[in-house]
């Protein structure tokens, strides 16, 4: 007899290839256009044993929760004011077995409706990938076998984009606390344009005379407000005055240039005083 236990751990896709129970996820965002209306994610499992593979779709973009970090918001019914392409796209297949050591490719299809407007429409990609099994340990009973069967929900963003799109970020709100060996920053973002602003935002913390005394850099989407908290890793400060300088740009090490819609780098500096 066999007794199986499930466990779920999801994962939203940061800088990466993201690997989910054997199975490796490629790209980890996916960008389609009105022209060709298709798009395709590469699995690969580098595992000895297959992996079961789920596709499905839903409609989400990030937020941030109430100390500053970012989650993922869902809709499970986006009305018509929300720009979800979810009811519209098509994965095949839904349901894949991946064998060892062996590439699949899950296409992408888009049937948006008709008189769509111009403008970007998002989606979130589910890749739902199980294979082996974990023993639990301490089971006296030796008639019983009890393990964990993993499940690993990688999500991916969709973002299709139709006709004349273009996307920018305004920066306010900056504000900084040193704590120790740590600055904490806080930002205020706001997308502006009529697509998500997907960029780096970044930050340097100089003292006095120049002398870089810490830094942050993080990649992020906005895709209507964020309020993130970011840390800066320094050195006990002396007492005195430093300056805090923040950029937010829309270039990404992770994704292929061309794939990002450009525009101009927003800036802003504060003072920041260690008592």
């Amino acid at each position: 007899m066999t007794r199986m236990a499930g466990m779920l751990v999801m994962l939203l896709v940061g800088a990466r290839p993201t690997l989910a129970q054997g199975v490796v996820v490629a790209p980890h965002a996916v960008f389609m256009d009105h022209r060709a209306r298709s798009g395709s994610v590469l699995l690969y499992n580098p595992n000895t044993e297959p992996a079961e593979v789920t596709i499905s779709l839903f409609y989400g973009y990030p937020v941030t929760d109430s100390t500053g970090g970012i989650v993922l918001r869902t809709v499970e019914a986006p009305d018509s004011t929300e720009p979800s392409a979810a009811a519209w796209l098509q994965a095949f297949p839904r349901r894949l077995t991946v064998a060892p050591l062996e590439r699949q490719t899950i296409r992408l299809l888009a049937r948006p409706p008709a008189g769509l407007k111009d403008g970007e429409y998002w989606a979130r990609l589910v890749i739902a990938a199980k294979g082996g099994r974990i023993p639990v340990t301490g089971v006296t009973d030796t008639a019983i076998q009890i393990g964990l069967t993993l499940e690993v929900r990688t999500i991916i963003g969709v973002n299709y984009r139709k006709g004349p799109v273009q996307t920018g970020v305004r920066l306010s709100g900056v504000r900084a606390v040193p704590a120790g060996d740590t600055v904490h920053v806080w930002t205020h973002l706001e997308r502006v344009g009529n697509a998500a602003f997907i960029g780096t935002i970044s930050g340097v913390l100089v003292d006095s005379t120049g002398a870089q005394r810490g830094e942050f850099s993080s990649p992020l989407g906005v895709y209507r407000t964020l309020d993130p908290r970011f840390a800066i890793p320094v050195n006990p400060l002396p007492r005195g005055r430093y300056r805090l300088r923040v950029a937010v740009a829309s270039q990404r090490e992770d994704l292929a240039p061309e794939v990002l819609l450009q525009a101009p780098t927003v800036r802003d500096s504060i003072e920041v005083r260690v008592p």
